[in-house]
């Protein structure tokens, strides 16, 4: 997939250039637009979709698991941020846990956002669903101890920004969860790339080492990661701020 990322179509200039740029944001800005469009049409039916069978509840198992094992070395209250949270399944699970926890969700699509309010009873105190930008988030540095994202990631035109700035919101020996489809091998790469592609046009899937090298760049650490499902492979990657 060609990069969103602005660049200059002037070799032999020393900077971007300006219509480069220009292009470059006018680009995502249409992709975001597309997809905020798409998701608000589908926010009533998304509950419903089989997809919270093959692909979604994984993700949210997956991401369970790892905040689990981060709470093993972290028996406390957390405060944590879903981005792209959809209708608020994670939301819930974590609420009905008897872990000591707020849940923050954040989307791009406001009638995701007012499903999730609805689903959850969000009343402000133990949790709330917020519109926003993931590559522009609307919160102090250090505000969560945990911070996930599942099934949104290839959505995002500037996904380095976007990881930046999940990094940015952690506090120290917080956890990111971040699961996307696993597109390194022939099943991942026939559903992800070829066939969703086809259907969402304007995505990407970043690669095992791609997603490694941006966590790295955000500064975290103690990356690892894990595939999981078979005929919807998913990759899980988890860093520590």
């Amino acid at each position: 997939m060609e990069s969103l990322a602005p660049k200059s179509d002037d070799r032999s200039a020393p900077g971007p250039n300006r219509d480069s740029l220009e292009s470059g944001c006018a680009r995502a800005g249409r992709f975001k637009s597309r997809a905020r469009s798409e998701f608000d049409q589908w926010a009533g039916q998304y509950d419903r979709s089989l997809l919270n069978f093959f692909l979604f509840g994984p993700a949210y198992l997956s991401m369970m698991q790892e905040i689990a094992i981060w709470r093993k070395e972290h028996p406390i209250p957390f405060d944590a941020l879903d981005i792209g949270c959809g209708t608020g399944t994670l939301a819930s699970l974590i609420l009905r846990s008897d872990w000591p926890a707020t849940v923050t969700g954040l989307d791009f699509s406001p009638a995701m956002c007012a499903e999730a309010s609805r689903k959850n009873n969000f009343d402000g105190q133990r949790g709330a669903a917020i519109a926003g930008d993931s590559e522009h988030l609307p919160f102090s540095d250090a505000s969560f101890d945990v911070v996930t994202c599942a099934n949104s990631f290839h959505h995002y035109p500037d996904q380095q920004a976007v990881v930046c700035e999940m990094r940015r919101v952690l506090r120290p020996g917080g956890v990111l969860v971040l699961v996307d489809g696993f597109r390194d091998n022939a099943i991942g790469w026939a559903v992800f790339d070829v066939v969703i592609g086809a259907i969402e046009r304007d995505i990407h899937h970043a690669p095992w080492s791609e997603i490694h090298g941006l966590f790295e760049t955000a500064g975290l650490t103690n990356i690892r990661r894990r595939k999981s499902s078979l005929l919807f492979p998913l990759c899980t990657t988890v860093g520590i701020a």
